[in-house]
């Protein structure tokens, strides 16, 4: 199972194709992703790129955190698992008050 990279500070114009090439260059990538927005599909201004082996994901962390990709300094490393999500806090009605 390979080792998954957060990959911040991406400029608009990322493409998962740019951002799998810059990845490639350290080891095998096998999926790269921009994000956007659910529901706007608007940007975020990160991604994840999952490579092949975790030696290979520290050697692309060593390599490109900190560095420039169209004048944006990424911030690269480690992602966290992603915390499970509550199902939205309207169980008491407005506010949340118990009357």
């Amino acid at each position: 199972m390979g080792s998954k990279i957060y990959v911040g500070g991406l400029p608009y114009s990322a493409t998962e194709q740019q951002l799998s090439d810059l990845f490639t260059v350290h080891g095998a990538v096998e999926s790269a992703r921009v994000i956007t927005a659910k529901f706007t599909g608007q940007w975020r201004g990160f991604g994840f790129v999952e490579m092949s082996s975790a030696e290979e994901a520290q050697k692309a962390i060593s390599a490109l955190n900190g560095t420039q990709m169209d004048g944006r300094a990424l911030t690269v490393n480690e992602a966290k698992p992603q915390e499970p999500r509550s199902g939205g806090g309207a169980s008491r009605g407005f506010g949340g008050k118990r009357w």
